[in-house]
């Protein structure tokens, strides 16, 4: 019996280790995308599949922020920081006059720290775009290469792969840097069946590169977990959440002001042009209907927030301060419980990244008798 047992317990052992070990040796790639009209995302799927086709790598499938597109709204927007935790990373984009999205240049604009401290030097890098009409198509995936080069990124083309396998009596988007889609030619769905196969013949040679480079780059930040970010309009969205709108200022002052990527802002507890629930906790409001106001000033905090970043929450990187000041008299001393009303729904809609330092204080009174006033610190792309 002692034997079964133990001839079992190695079994299990072999089996786990081996798995564990066939993990270890899979490349993790990240297909990093923007898409206007979804032909861009269309092509990252089969890219994804081309590089999983044989077990060798996992892809990941992520967007750059200002990514419109509802199709897209499940998909997670990537953190700058986390590029370097990959083995290799497939860039999609629609063609702009040439060029690579705006989008994706603005994303790239905010790489610099990646840049400074080599993280993406080494890695393997492949490219692939949506190019409409294909004018412009090799001038772009040009533009692409001279940003990653920057990087010291290894550049990955397609030469004339798959070539031969296509239909040659169409428009194909097959070009020697990588595989394009022609998205605004007539009577052909796009990606085409060919270019499709390009795209998976592409990602699969990828993959097989990616493997092959594993471990002979330095990764400066092994210690980054790939985490999966959602797009803070889903999270309102699924939280049921709608920004206010923003409050006029009452004086000769901005809702906010932006200096460097610090956003300042402060405000009390107006909804719809009327203070909620003004007075002093526990001589005319409870701490329950203080903590209802707290909630409400937040809200206008990130309504203005979101203003201060042109509607796109997802350049938020930090919450760095909260101060709550409560209408309150003196005995008064559990003005921290106030305040967690707005402590949670920041990290609520936020996550990690609404963590914040506080203080909490009670003033004698607060400008038109509102309940409580919030001064808020964000740290923005």
């Amino acid at each position: 019996m002692k034997k079964i047992l133990l001839a079992t317990t190695f079994f299990f052992a072999l089996f786990f280790t081996d798995k564990l070990m066939a993990q270890e040796k899979r490349a993790k790639i990240l297909v990093l995308i923007h898409s206007d009209k979804g032909g861009t995302y269309e092509m990252a799927k089969e890219v994804a599949k081309g590089i999983e086709t044989d077990g060798s790598a996992t892809a990941i499938i992520k967007k750059v922020p200002l990514t419109d597109n509802p199709n897209l709204k499940d998909i997670p927007v990537v953190n700058i920081s986390e590029l370097p935790a990959y083995d290799g990373i497939a860039f999609g984009s629609p063609v702009y006059f040439g060029n690579i999205s705006t989008a994706m240049s603005d994303f790239f604009a905010q790489t610099t720290n990646l840049w400074l401290h080599h993280e993406l030097e080494g890695m393997p890098a492949m490219v692939f775009m949506s190019s409409g009409s294909g004018a412009g198509k090799e001038l772009a995936m040009q533009s692409f290469f001279n940003t990653l080069a920057v990087h010291g990124m290894v550049l990955v083309t397609n030469g004339i792969r798959g070539n031969e396998h296509i239909d040659k009596s169409i428009p194909q988007g097959n070009t020697v840097l990588g595989t394009t889609s022609l998205a605004s030619l007539k009577n052909v769905s796009r990606p085409s069946e060919g270019e499709r196969f390009l795209l998976g013949e592409q990602a699969k040679y990828f993959g097989k590169i990616a493997l092959a480079l594993k471990g002979t780059f330095t990764k400066k930040s092994e210690n980054l977990s790939i985490v999966e970010t959602k797009d803070i309009n889903l999270v309102l969205k699924e939280k049921h959440i709608t920004l206010p709108k923003v409050p006029a200022p009452a004086g000769n002052y901005q809702p906010f002001v932006r200096s460097g990527n610090l956003v300042f802002i402060n405000q009390y507890a107006l909804k719809d042009g009327k203070l909620v629930h003004p007075g002093i906790v526990g001589v005319d409001l409870t701490e329950e209907q203080v903590r209802e106001a707290t909630k409400v000033t937040m809200l206008n905090i990130i309504a203005v927030l979101s203003d201060a970043v042109g509607g796109d929450l997802n350049k938020v990187k930090k919450c760095v301060q909260l101060t709550g000041i409560f209408n309150a008299p003196s005995p008064y001393s559990d003005h921290a419980k106030l305040m967690n009303a707005a402590s949670d729904l920041t990290v609520e809609i936020f996550g990690d990244k609404g963590k914040h330092a506080r203080s909490t204080f009670g003033a004698s009174s607060v400008p038109g008798n509102s309940s409580v006033e919030i001064q808020a610190i964000f740290e923005v792309e």
